[in-house]
């Protein structure tokens, strides 16, 4: 059992909290706290929230959400509630204490179910429903979890038939969450045909949301499938998507990876958009992992070695 002292630690949050360190190194001590869990480690996250970029603020609720603790719902209400916190920072804090799924949040999250900024609104709509469904079926968080080791922001449904999934997925008349639903059963089917139903779904124009989750999704399973990746890449050209959906496509196509992928990516370093710029460099390091030895990105052992933090 690998055994992580406060120096090590505090070594992690120094490389989180400073602002010269490039972004990829602050992302791989942001994870490595992730995976090291508890107070000392949330703490150091939750300092974080003041900073100037919106990407990181984004992952650090996002991380928090992932760690499923319940010592987290005070900050992440507080990053929520701030308006003046960038709209894809206050989705990712309401999709952070859906994840946590303690009924402690709920009230506030429906303060926000009509909030003006579109995905905040649908992100807490979405929140609420899991953590109703976990309440009413009684489902805990671990039981929750996926194939991907990620706690998802809906349950995938028992169906298996493509032709009903797709139909759930791209019916943008159904709700938010049935459609997300879907989504994760087509990416647990982890099949060519489900990839490409899912990669559809960048082409619904209704929700940058419901796209980003896609983006996310395709980053997850990694499919070189050319239709994906051309779609992908599609939203990342596109100056006038949200930033939010484009962010999320760069960092699924550093996922699939590939010289070609990496290529292109080098485009966008210098993009108009802080949080693609930053995305790029996030991705670019991630399809550098995907061509390495590491066992998991930014784990406890590779990242702390990498960042020059001793865990014993």
């Amino acid at each position: 059992m690998l055994k992580i002292d406060e120096n090590a630690i505090n070594k992690c949050a120094s490389i989180l909290q400073n602002n010269e360190r490039p972004m990829k190194e602050r992302f791989r001590a942001l994870f490595t706290l992730r995976n090291i869990g508890g107070a000392q480690a949330i703490k150091s996250i939750c300092d974080c929230f003041n900073d100037q970029s919106a990407l990181l603020k984004h992952e650090l609720a996002y991380c928090l959400g992932q760690m499923t603790d319940v010592d987290s719902i005070p900050e992440l209400i507080k990053v929520l509630e701030n308006k003046s916190n960038e709209p894809m920072v206050r989705h990712e804090a309401g999709e952070a204490l859906g994840a946590i799924g303690d009924v402690l949040a709920v009230h506030v999250l429906r303060n926000y179910v009509n909030d003006t900024v579109q995905e905040v609104a649908e992100t807490c709509q979405l929140a609420l429903e899991r953590i109703e469904l976990m309440k009413r079926e009684k489902v805990q968080n671990q039981m929750n979890q996926s194939k991907y080791t990620s706690v998802d922001p809906a349950p995938p449904l028992k169906t298996t038939d493509l032709a009903n999934l797709k139909s759930l997925l791209l019916n943008e008349d159904n709700s938010l969450f049935e459609r997300y639903r879907a989504m994760f059963s087509l990416r647990n089917l982890e099949t060519d045909d489900a990839v490409e139903i899912l990669a559809e779904g960048l082409e619904c124009r209704q929700s940058a949301l419901f796209r980003h989750e896609i983006a996310f999704v395709l980053g997850q399973m990694q499919s070189a499938n050319e239709k994906a990746i051309a779609l992908l890449k599609s939203r990342l050209d596109d100056t006038s998507e949200n930033e939010m959906v484009r962010h999320e496509c760069a960092e699924a196509l550093g996922s699939i990876g590939g010289e070609d992928i990496e290529s292109y990516l080098r485009k966008y370093l210098n993009d108009a958009s802080q949080v693609v710029r930053e995305s790029c460099e996030i991705a670019l390091d991630i399809n550098e992992y995907n061509q390495s030895d590491e066992f998991q990105y930014a784990n406890t052992i590779g990242a702390g070695s990498q960042l020059g933090v001793n865990l014993t």
